[in-house]
Parts: C-alpha cells; sequence; structure tokens
C-alpha cells in the first residue's frame, strides 16, 4: 500500500526490531507488537506496520467494509508516546489518519495510554478528531507508583493491614505460586516453576484451567470471553515474545485455588485477568491477594515503574467508583495495594469520508445481527 505524509508500510527487514520501538518504551503496549498483529490477522483484521519519517511505529489495524469496499482502521493502544510529547504523539496520529485515507479507509480510532493531564485531547481535537467509545472495559486505570531504587519493604508499607495479613496468611498455610514465563532462568524468590521435563505440556494445561476459569467467572459476572482456541493460541504467542507472566496459586496439597495473566507493557507490569475457584474460598482465602503481591513483587525486581492494575470505570460516566457503586468494591481491593486512579485521554476517533462510513457502519452492523441469528437459530436445532 502507498505511503502518505511520511507514513509507509514497514520493510521486512524493519520488523526485527519492531517491539523495541513498540513495546519496550515508556507508553509501550503488547497490543502493538507483533505478536498482537498476527493474532488480530488471524481473526479477520489486516495487520500494518507502519513507519514514521520521525522513525516511530505504529500498529494500525484495517478491516474492510461489506459489499462496498472502503474500511475502518483502529491503532489498538498507540501511537505510544515512546517518552514524547502529547503534540508530537497526536500529529502521528494525524499522519497515520491521512495515511488510512489515502488506502481507502474511511474511519480511524485509536487508544494511546496517554495522560488526560498531557493535553493530548485537546491536541486531536485540533486535529479533528473525536472522543469515542472505549474499545476496551475501561478508560481509565489504577496503579501502584513503584519509585526508582523502592525495595518490596517499602511497598509492603503502602499495602494496607488487612490486604498484608491476607497473602501472609495464605503463605504460612503453605499457598504457593507457580510461575509460568518464558524470560525467567529461575523462577525466583516466592516461585515456583513448573517441572521442566513437562513444561510445554504444563503450559498448556495452565492456559486451558486459565480460560476455563474465566469462562466461569463471566458466566457468574455477566460477561463474555473469547474462545478457548483463540485465547490459548494468542497467550502462547505472547509468553514466547516474553511479554506475558501466568502465575498460579496452590495449596500446600497442589489443588488449583486461581490464576491471573499479566503483561509487560513498556515500563509497567499490567495486570489483565483474574479469576479463582469459587468453591475454595472459604478454606483457602486470599489466592488473588497473593497472587496480585507476587506481581508487584515481579515488577520490582524488573525495575518497572508501576503495577498497573486495571482499570474500575462506572460504565458510561467513565468516573471513579464512588461508594455503592458496582465497582467501589473491586476499586478498594486494587487501593489496599497502593493503587492511584489515572487519568487517560481515552479512545478518539476521525471520520474520513462520511457518506461511506455511515453506509458501511451499517452493513457491518446487519451483517453482525445476521451471524447472531443463525447462531440462534444453529442452536435451537
Amino acid at each position: 500500500m502507498s505511503g502518505s505524509g511520511g507514513v509507509r508500510e514497514a520493510r521486512p527487514d524493519e520488523l526485527s526490531g519492531w517491539d523495541d520501538r513498540t513495546v519496550q518504551v515508556p507508553g509501550g503496549s503488547i497490543e502493538q507488537s507483533l505478536a498482537w498483529g498476527e493474532h488480530r490477522a488471524r481473526l479477520g483484521w489486516r495487520a500494518h506496520h507502519l513507519v514514521l519519517d520521525d522513525g516511530s511505529a505504529v500498529l494500525a489495524l484495517g478491516r474492510r467494509w461489506p459489499l462496498i469496499g472502503g474500511g475502518h482502521v483502529y491503532v489498538p493502544k498507540g501511537p505510544v508516546a515512546g517518552g514524547a510529547a502529547a503534540p508530537v504523539v497526536a500529529a502521528r496520529l494525524d499522519a497515520v489518519a491521512r495515511w488510512a485515507r489515502a488506502n481507502g479507509y474511511d474511519t480511524i480510532l485509536a487508544d494511546a495510554e496517554m495522560l488526560a493531564a498531557t493535553g493530548y485531547g485537546s491536541e486531536l481535537a485540533a486535529r479533528g478528531f473525536r472522543p469515542a467509545e472505549e474499545v476496551g472495559p475501561s478508560r481509565h486505570r489504577v496503579a501502584t507508583p513503584i519509585p526508582p531504587g523502592a525495595d518490596e519493604e517499602a511497598l509492603l508499607a503502602g499495602i494496607t493491614k488487612t490486604t498484608r495479613q491476607r497473602f501472609f496468611a495464605a503463605e504460612r498455610r503453605g499457598m504457593r505460586v507457580v510461575r509460568y514465563d518464558a524470560r525467567a532462568t529461575s523462577p525466583g524468590a516466592g516461585f515456583e516453576a513448573p517441572a521442566a521435563a513437562t513444561a510445554d505440556g504444563a503450559t498448556g494445561e495452565a492456559f486451558e484451567r486459565f480460560h476455563a476459569l474465566l469462562r466461569a467467572t463471566g458466566e457468574r459476572r455477566g460477561f463474555a470471553i473469547g474462545t478457548r482456541s483463540a485465547a490459548v493460541a494468542w497467550w502462547r504467542a505472547a509468553l514466547s515474545a516474553g511479554f506475558l507472566v501466568l502465575l498460579e496459586a496452590r495449596s500446600a496439597d497442589d489443588a488449583f485455588l486461581g490464576a491471573a495473566i499479566f503483561y509487560r507493557n513498556g515500563e509497567r507490569l499490567t495486570y489483565a485477568n483474574s479469576g479463582d475457584v469459587v468453591g475454595l474460598r472459604h478454606a483457602q482465602p486470599g489466592a488473588v491477594h497473593l497472587l496480585v503481591w507476587r506481581a508487584l513483587q515481579l515488577a520490582v525486581r524488573e525495575g518497572r515503574s508501576e503495577l498497573d492494575l486495571g482499570g474500575v470505570d462506572v460504565a458510561g460516566a467513565r468516573f471513579e467508583p464512588r461508594p455503592g457503586d458496582a465497582m467501589f468494591g473491586l476499586l478498594e481491593f486494587k487501593g489496599s495495594f497502593g493503587g492511584r486512579w489515572v487519568e487517560l485521554a481515552g479512545a478518539h476517533e476521525k471520520t474520513l469520508r462520511p457518506a461511506r462510513a455511515r453506509a458501511g457502519e451499517v452493513l457491518t452492523g446487519l451483517a453482525r445481527g445476521a451471524r447472531r441469528l443463525t447462531g440462534d437459530r444453529g442452536a435451537a436445532r
């Protein structure tokens, strides 16, 4: 595809250092990685690895409208800042928008990890972008900052007494944490590793257990998760690339109690998904607390600047939960680990060809409804 405004598709030789520019930098994200592009391509997206004339790199995912051509572009968690100021990042996205229009796309949506206080939203507004609903469940997040040189004792002081008691009591009962991590040459203090002779098989089984746990959690809380094959394929790819850590909590007698996945996103270790076995909560309390504490220990040992605990947004308004709100309990849990509310600029979109964009969105909605109807009829039969 053609270039536009100093934006072009990366050459094959430029992909070897792709993740160094999009993941391993401040504000980086695994959703800008080669592995994520390959994963989304398996699900029907076209992965465009774009290089800008300032040397930055952007993964843009394209999808065509049914029947009429054209399509839309999504820039997941990008463009990454990499230490650049808001006007620079906004200019990069504007250049990608020009590239998208030149290559036949009609809309563009992006949700870079930019703080609201940077003025990034205003910079985008000046370039014709407008705020949009989030692709993921949260706009903002809760994060535990890790000051330079901080040790584990210093971070313990920022954790509430009740939470400390929970994970220390779990340790005294013999609860253990198994670490699945391609970057780990040894599990490290407080962690165990799967048996070396069966590591690959054990990892596959662990991902299968985790997906079943998330499915059960989703059924209980009313949210859906992706198919097992797609999820496990992505987790394996992210693990192989060194971006994913899976932690499993196990009892002294080796009962599976729960698990959590964390991602390495630039300077952050990000809490992605977790769940515990409901039937064992009373007999084996504190599993998720111990998993988060181990992740905080890991973040300190890797020299990261924060443990990103993910979002707890109130749907629609996207404000910090207050007492009585459905998400307030989750906010309190994350706050008990020293987590602080972080305001992000959020998702923004720009329409490049209004008429075809409207038609494409209508056709996409109709196609989605038809797929649901076909699925429902198939299930009825």
